[in-house]
């Protein structure tokens, strides 16, 4: 149950201190205005599970969309797991193409949706992202999941968990963002 639910011991962990982290404001989540957010930038460790699967589900839910990995090299296809319990959940990840944030462009009313407190520390340290608006896809979650652990290599089990929480946010962002919608 617990490995299903929050893919590792350490998974739980990190989201009870993830709620801590977000109750005293030091999440380096920065202030913006929701009517000024043209873009939503999903943010992950490889963006091969996470990201990629928010990216391509708001993209397909006809918002304006992006997507990094903090650690990854850009051009690489979506983790072959990922991608199909994606399909499953109605979303293709074919084509998807990883983006190393070396080679991601921010672009005026980019919004950086993290899926964990310490990528946003790290895209707090890089100086071209650090002015960018910036906070966590799992607080918009139902229920809120500040942390959304990477289901990477954990009990199958997980992904599919994971990836209908990350639905569960973008869901949340179609309305919260209604900026970000393709052709506005």
């Amino acid at each position: 149950m617990l490995t299903e639910n929050f893919g590792t011991h350490r998974g739980l962990v990190r989201l009870a201190l993830s709620y801590v982290q977000v109750g005293l404001k030091t999440a380096q989540i920065n202030a913006f205005d929701p009517a000024m957010i043209g873009r939503l930038v999903f943010v992950c460790h490889g963006n091969i599970c996470r990201s990629a699967f928010a990216d391509h589900y708001a993209r397909q839910s006809g918002l304006s969309t992006a997507s990094f990995g903090l650690s990854t090299t850009s051009h690489k296809g979506a983790h072959a797991f990922a991608s199909e319990v994606s399909e499953g959940l109605g979303v293709s990840l074919a084509g998807h193409q990883t983006t190393a944030v070396e080679d991601y462009q921010p672009q005026p009313g980019d919004l950086l949706l993290a899926m964990e407190v310490r990528h946003l520390h790290k895209i707090a340290q890089i100086e071209r992202l650090r002015d960018i608006p910036r906070t966590l896809l799992g607080l918009y979650a139902k229920p809120s999941f500040p942390h959304l652990h990477d289901p990477y290599s954990l009990d199958p089990r997980y992904m599919p968990v994971c990836l209908k929480r990350v639905a569960s946010a973008v869901d949340a962002l179609k309305i919260t963002f209604p900026g970000a919608a393709s052709g506005q």
